[in-house]
């Protein structure tokens, strides 16, 4: 259908929905030549395991020793970062700089991710909603500020097509708030009176 190619935005709640649940037609739509977004909505930092923050801090000391950088500061933080990790106890929070280290290794899987589809890095988006950010297992209820993340991301792309999570049994319960950011997103741009939202549609995978 027209217009051809369409603007289309994946969201995925987590850097590897979009990936692991509608891979395929990630794949096919940026075959095809429409011009495709991804908006990885949280960080996604709780998924990332203790030991993978030191194999990767360890690889950057070793990396800026190869280039001639000096270690002290990245040295200092690793030899930090393991001194917390030995001590923390079960369900202790993160400090912060290990919470955004392991965002960090998130968006450089999803980068990895949306380079091997194709996708330009100026169309892969971090919305890093903030209901998310808790640092634990339990999240913080949808608020204003997620909502206008998402709509502004919206109102930038003027999509054709949206594609979002719709597996609502997610045991974390990301999935439905992801959703309803955007659906609460779309919902207030239609209200506004925006041109563009008569040609959108929204569509599901899980």
């Amino acid at each position: 259908s027209e217009p051809y190619p369409k603007r289309i935005i994946i969201f995925s709640p987590h850097p590897d929905d979009d990936i692991i649940s509608m891979g395929g037609t990630f794949q096919r739509l940026q075959d095809q030549g429409h011009e495709v977004h991804v908006g990885y909505q949280t960080s996604g930092n709780i998924a990332v395991t203790d030991e993978f923050v030191t194999r990767f801090l360890d690889f950057a000391v070793g990396f800026e020793e190869i280039v001639g950088i000096d270690t002290s500061k990245s040295g200092k933080i690793l030899t930090d970062a393991r001194k917390f990790l030995a001590r923390k106890k079960s369900n202790q929070v993160d400090k912060p700089n290990i919470r955004a280290i392991k965002g960090l290794i998130r968006r450089c899987e999803a980068r990895a991710t949306c380079r091997y589809v194709g996708i330009k890095d100026e169309n892969i988006h971090f919305l890093n909603l903030p209901f998310y950010e808790t640092g634990t297992i339990e999240k913080k209820p949808l608020t204003e500020k997620d909502i206008k993340v998402s709509m502004e991301l919206l109102r930038q792309i003027k999509p054709q097509q949206v594609y979002c999570a719709g597996d609502f049994a997610d045991p974390h319960g990301t999935h439905i708030v992801c959703f309803n950011a955007v659906f609460e997103g779309l919902k207030r741009i239609k209200d506004a009176g925006d041109e563009w939202i008569k040609d959108c549609w929204l569509w599901l995978y899980k």
